[in-house]
């Protein structure tokens, strides 16, 4: 059996940022430097990673990270939900990029800002929830082939392509249960900061939540609780079981 030696980094955060070309020039010799491989996607409304390497080179650059790019005082869940971290094989890059984006996630919403947040509910708060029956709608803002690798029981699809058009479809969406509680997920939780905003200033909805840390974080803190399949992910892994490990073969 091939050792999980191969350290893989989640993490974005929303800050403002100015001067993207020298700061792509910086990341990308300070990532050479560390001998990591993967993709930032930088924008004026902030950063996204996808980063794999050795140990002590993730590390190192999540000490960074947290440096640079996290200027405010976190809770202990939100410290605790900054980071995604998977072991894997190998590396499941093929080459270190930094790009420059309008938007470090697309909706199709140029003049959106990520200003309105869904309440954080903790993955083992959701998994108590889940457990008990409670009654609310859990919304998957992932595409349509990202929801067929795996979701939550009882979670509803959008039937999307693309995140672009999720304010479109949302839209369609229960318009007569504002009032009943919305637990929203993603990956890694990106996409759910510019949903709430969706949610809340657009449409309408009075009680959102997001899942914190999406669902790799409620893979290492809950497993396989509640969840049906695998999930999808953008590396050259392409699915990761509930207790993290890749899914190979690749189902047909």
């Amino acid at each position: 059996m091939q050792s999980m030696s191969i350290h893989n980094l989640g993490c974005y955060r929303f800050v403002p940022l100015t001067d993207l070309p020298q700061l792509r020039s910086t990341l990308r010799a300070y990532c050479k430097d560390l001998d990591l491989k993967g993709t930032i996607l930088l924008s004026p409304e902030g950063i996204n990673c996808s980063l794999a390497g050795s140990e002590q080179s993730v590390e190192t650059f999540a000490r960074y990270f947290r440096e640079h790019f996290v200027h405010e005082t976190l809770d202990a869940s939100e410290e605790k939900s900054l980071f995604k971290r998977t072991l894997s094989t190998k590396i499941p890059f093929r080459r270190m990029e930094v790009r420059l984006k309008k938007e470090i996630i697309t909706t199709g919403l140029p003049t959106l800002k990520a200003t309105t947040k869904g309440n954080m509910l903790p993955p083992i708060e959701l998994k108590t929830w889940l457990d008990s029956g409670k009654k609310v709608l859990l919304l998957d803002t992932r595409n349509t082939y990202e929801v067929e690798a795996g979701t939550f029981e009882g979670a509803e699809d959008l039937h999307i392509d693309h995140f672009r058009h999720f304010a479109n479809a949302v839209g369609q969406w229960h318009p007569d249960q504002k009032d009943t509680p919305v637990v929203m997920f993603c990956t890694g939780g990106i996409r759910c900061e510019k949903a709430s905003t969706i949610l809340t200033e657009l449409h309408g909805f009075k009680e959102v939540y997001q899942l914190q840390g999406g669902i790799l974080k409620y893979f290492e803190d809950c497993g396989s609780a509640h969840w049906k399949g695998d999930c999808f992910i953008f590396d050259e892994r392409t699915l990761l079981k509930p207790d993290l490990s890749e899914q190979t073969p690749l189902p047909v």
